[in-house]
């Protein structure tokens, strides 16, 4: 097997000296760094992740706690571009990924312990119950934690601009003469209270009364639910001219409850959805979303759970925002010139 002694015999220099090219130190030259590492790829050199982890006390393991309730996993429309995002920036700075539970076999664990077990470097937490004592058991822990979408005080937190992404969303439909818009939101998480800020934000700021039956709580990720809410929102006597729904996935529900009622989007109700998956481009007609930068909210959560792992005694814990763009798709109609 290859070792650093037998690249520091190659290139002539120290064992220390290729000890910190491998680890990504910067007090040595460019120039030596790029041989050391140049000639422990030709020798096939791989380090050994035990002694690395004796010798830095980190197992360059990063845990990713992600949990969903509809059980979609990793095939989540939405969450799936954020996972992929955390591993590939992971990756890139020589980090594993573990997904943290609450069980080791068959022995029922806190995640706290779990990541224990795992003696995993750190943690980002991408979807879960944030107020469950078993989350802020470990938020509190003495593990690193960076959250996404959520604020934890004294934290890392990586946050989608949900209040200004919803505002920018109600502000099109509004300019396209929509000022009977009702909302599908989700389930009240911290996500939830932004969006509502936004959505009731932007119809203040435009001088329109949106009425109580108009809100609706319905569920992230669940066609079903967007289903019977929209089944309801279209038997209203004053029914609204354009629905903004949970998510693009849930939207479906609703599109297909417009469909069995005899009506077609847009000519005779609007759609709007929110988070610009995949999906939402080849439905017909192509849904008008707010697009949220998944890849960017994945990247992120781990180049700043890495700084914290790697400086902790510099780094700033603090939020960082998000944003993402509106996809002007054709399911919300121009009614501006209508009477």
């Amino acid at each position: 097997m290859i070792s650093m002694k037998d690249i520091a015999l190659e290139c002539g220099v120290s064992v220390a000296t290729v000890s910190k090219a491998l680890n990504g130190q910067q007090d040595i030259g460019e120039e030596t760094r790029q041989k050391i590492t140049e000639t422990a790829e030709r020798l096939g050199y791989t380090a050994n992740s035990a002694a690395r982890a004796l010798k830095t006390n980190r197992t360059f393991n990063i845990g990713v706690l992600f949990l969903d309730p509809m059980h979609g996993g990793l095939a989540h429309e939405f969450f799936s571009t954020v996972l992929d995002a955390i591993r590939s920036e992971a990756e890139s700075n020589g980090y594993d990924i573990t997904f943290i539970n609450r069980g080791i076999g068959n022995r029922e664990t806190s995640y706290l312990q779990h990541c224990r077990y795992r003696g995993v470097d750190g943690v980002i937490i991408a979807s879960a119950d944030f107020v469950d004592p078993q989350i802020i058991e470990l938020v509190n822990s003495e593990i690193p934690v960076v959250t996404i979408d959520h604020i934890f005080n004294g934290n890392i937190s990586i946050i989608s601009d949900n209040t200004g992404g919803m505002e920018s969303l109600t502000d099109y439909i509004i300019s396209k003469g929509h000022k009977k818009i009702a909302f599908i939101h989700g389930e009240k998480t911290s996500v939830t209270v932004n969006r509502l800020s936004g959505f009731y934000r932007s119809c203040e700021k435009h001088g329109i009364k949106i009425p109580d039956e108009y809100v609706r709580e319905g569920v992230f990720h669940d066609p079903k639910t967007c289903y019977s809410i929209t089944k309801e929102l279209l038997g209203l006597k004053d029914r609204p001219t354009c629905i903004v729904f949970p998510d693009d996935y849930s939207c479906i529900g609703g599109i297909n409850a417009v469909w069995e009622s005899g009506l077609r989007i847009p000519d005779d109700i609007s759609a709007a959805g929110y988070d610009g998956i995949p999906l939402s481009r080849i439905i017909s007609p192509e849904l008008t979303t707010w697009v949220q930068n998944t890849t960017e909210l994945g990247r992120r959560s781990a180049a700043r759970l890495i700084e914290q792992i790697q400086k902790p005694k510099s780094v700033i814990l603090d939020r960082e925002i998000v944003r993402g763009h509106i996809q002007e798709g054709a399911s919300v109609k121009d009614i501006s010139q209508l009477g």
